[in-house]
């Protein structure tokens, strides 16, 4: 079937907005243009697409839509931008993008660094980073509020590409100090069972107890919500956590951190899912992305 850009175009408002009202604004017409061009849609597909709550939530079937509307809006926008239309002769190009947290705080903003400032003469991109852990950014992708993301997901999310990065090596860490107190011993599973451990968006620590740690109520944990905090907290004593090699080689090179426990390594695979309508521009962070992901980080098992 073929889609009304009109009708596509009102229901990416309504999410984007939240309600029908701020969707009308934002496109100049009435609340009831857009609501009659919600329902038409949702006639042509045959499926409810938007629950009108406030904010308004996309059902799974809306999801699906909610992809093609902005695939379509960015390939216009691209389309655009290689016109060279624009009161200063270009146009700017938005790319939105899913990174787990490590990833973002170590190998992927240097990667898209070159793009964001346009060197080399190119159009410079816009980046839209969302952070979430790896486990979870492939659901902003399956919900169209990306189009692209680093993810543990193997399996492509419908109307996209997977392709492999390469894994990140996690080590159970601890500034020396911390070590010298809690683990004399090393990691027994009594020493693990007092220690104080650190957390933030995701499951490696516990994961870590589950195989090494004793059966029983987990350890005292601080929370921190931000990957540079948490390596930090780590570096100052509050306790022990699971560190990426990219992010504390250093650290550990200079004596700042130590290892706790040389027997185990976690490594945790990505992979990058993009649209298969993709845009020259997202096109062009996938190269720098895949390109920094062959030089730091490990090679997956064939």
């Amino acid at each position: 079937m073929r889609y009304d850009d009109g009708q596509l175009t009102a229901l990416a408002a309504a999410v984007d907005h939240g309600t029908l009202e701020a969707a009308a604004r934002a496109l100049h017409v009435t609340p009831s243009a857009i609501s009659q061009r919600l329902s038409a849609l949702e006639t042509s597909c045959g499926r409810v697409l938007l629950e009108r709550t406030k904010p308004v939530r996309v059902t799974p079937s809306g999801a699906i839509v909610l992809r093609l509307a902005r695939q379509l809006r960015q390939l216009s926008d691209d389309v655009t931008a290689e016109l060279g239309v624009g009161a200063d002769g270009a146009s700017t190009v938005v790319v939105s993008l899913a990174v787990n947290s490590d990833s973002l705080a170590t190998w992927v903003l240097p990667a898209l660094a070159p793009l964001a400032r346009g060197d080399g003469d190119a159009t410079p991109i816009c980046l839209d980073l969302h952070r979430e852990d790896e486990q979870r950014t492939a659901e902003l992708l399956v919900a169209g509020t990306v189009m692209a993301a680093v993810t543990a997901r193997a399996r492509p999310v419908a109307g996209c590409t997977s392709t492999p990065l390469g894994s990140l090596r996690y080590r159970p860490a601890a500034a020396p100090a911390f070590a010298r107190r809690w683990f004399q011993a090393g990691p027994t599973p009594q020493a693990l069972a007092t220690a104080p451990m650190i957390t933030f968006d995701d499951d490696l620590q516990h994961e870590y107890l589950r195989r090494r740690g004793p059966d029983g109520p987990p350890p005292p944990a601080h929370v921190v919500p931000a990957s540079a905090d948490f390596m930090a907290a780590i570096e100052m004593g509050f306790g022990w956590g699971m560190l990426p090699d990219v992010q504390s080689e250093k650290l550990r090179a200079r004596g700042d951190l130590v290892v706790i426990d040389h027997e185990y390594t976690l490594d945790v695979a990505l992979y990058w899912q993009q649209w298969k309508r993709a845009p020259a521009a997202l096109d062009r962070v996938a190269a720098a992305l895949l390109t920094a992901a062959r030089a730091q980080l490990l090679a997956m098992p064939t």
